[in-house]
Parts: C-alpha cells; sequence; structure tokens
C-alpha cells in the first residue's frame, strides 16, 4: 500500500471514527484486490436489495475514473491508434456486478433454484485470481453464502461486507468487513464509506499520475 492509498484509508477513518475497529480488515480486503489485480484478475460483486445497487456503484468505482482522470498507458494507445478513442478513455480495474446479468440470473432463479443463481454466476467467472465481494447486511443472505462457497471451492479469495455479527460469512469469507450496527439502513451507511475508501485505494495504488 503506498502513501496516497494509506492517507485515504486514514481520512476514511478520521471521518469515520465508529469504523476504527474494522481497519485491520480494510486492510486486508484492499491487499487482497491488490494482488487480484496484480495478477490479471477481476472483481465479482453481489448482494440483494440495496446491497445489489452498492454492488452496481463498487462496479461504477472501478471500471473508470473516480478521483482521478486515469490516462491510459502509451502501449495502450499505440494499439488503439486513434485519439478519438482513446482521448476519450480512462484505465480501468475489471469488475463485474452481478446482479446485473438479469436473464441469467432470472432464468436460474426460475428454472434451477434462486439461492444459487450467483453461485452458478461465480461458477461461470471463476478464476483463482478473481475476487468474490459478497454484500450482505446480515451475512446470511443464502444466495450470497452460497456463493462464497462456490468461490472457495474452486481457490477464489473473497471479501463480506455485513453488519456487526458478521452472520454465516465468518468463516466462510477470506476477510469479513463487519459495519459497526445493526440495523439494515445503518449497515448501509457504513458499507458506503468503507467501499469507497477501498476504491479510492484502489486507484492511488494503481494509477499514480
Amino acid at each position: 500500500m503506498n502513501s496516497e492509498a494509506k492517507g485515504i484509508l486514514e481520512k476514511t477513518l478520521g471521518d469515520n471514527p465508529a469504523l476504527a475497529a474494522c481497519t485491520d480488515d480494510i486492510r486486508k480486503a484492499f491487499e487482497i484486490l491488490a494482488g487480484c489485480y496484480e495478477n490479471g484478475g477481476m472483481a465479482l460483486i453481489c448482494g440483494n436489495g440495496g446491497s445489489a445497487a452498492d454492488s452496481e456503484h463498487i462496479v461504477g468505482e472501478l471500471m473508470k475514473g473516480f478521483m482521478k482522470k486515469r490516462p491510459l498507458p502509451a502501449e495502450h494507445k499505440r494499439v488503439l491508434g486513434d485519439e478519438n478513442l482513446y482521448g476519450k478513455m480512462q484505465g480501468a480495474l475489471p469488475a463485474i456486478s452481478l446482479v446485473s446479468q438479469t436473464s441469467i440470473a432470472t432464468a436460474y432463479s426460475n428454472d434451477v433454484a434462486p439461492d444459487m443463481a450467483f453461485a452458478q454466476q461465480v461458477y461461470g467467472y471463476r478464476g483463482k485470481n478473481n475476487v468474490l465481494i459478497g454484500i450482505t447486511t446480515s451475512g446470511n443472505s443464502r444466495n450470497i453464502v452460497n456463493a462464497v462457497r462456490v468461490a472457495d471451492a474452486f481457490g477464489m479469495k473473497s471479501i463480506g461486507l455485513t453488519g456487526r455479527d458478521g452472520g454465516m460469512l465468518n468463516g466462510l469469507c477470506s476477510v469479513v468487513i463487519k459495519a459497526p450496527a445493526e440495523e439494515t439502513y445503518r449497515v448501509q451507511e457504513f458499507h458506503l464509506p468503507v467501499y469507497h475508501a477501498l476504491c479510492a485505494m484502489l486507484e492511488a495504488e494503481f494509477f499514480k499520475i
């Protein structure tokens, strides 16, 4: 973690002192994601309800400029050749929101089992350098738990975003970031600064301009 990324984490914790207990887990989640991107992997993200919206939000921050413009590297500009193309593009950290894959998700939910739709997608996108981020305020959402189990079976690391208890994701995920709250809406309010910090830290690590 470079000094800029450390500064982002420190500011986030300073602005949200209740997250102090999550410091080590946020650092570990950053290290897992950084390792994923260093090795050509991608992040797979899923959640339900408001956490589904958070999944989409995270992808939006990773796949384009967040705090920085992220100009393309010179070699990519050469490959694209046309400034009308590369001049309007930004560097990306690959990420897929599983909740946005509506055809496979609804078909699997209807034809097979609703609590296995995300698990099936994880199986399809499996790769040892990929990372699964599962967001569930209770830590007990069966479709998230099953997705984590499939990820683990194929050697993928996983990050859980939950409430204070951690629920069933305790002991299943590589790391669980437990928001210091129990009510769903309060847990979600804490998840926002956590994943914003992770996205900004990753951007600082991989786009140093």
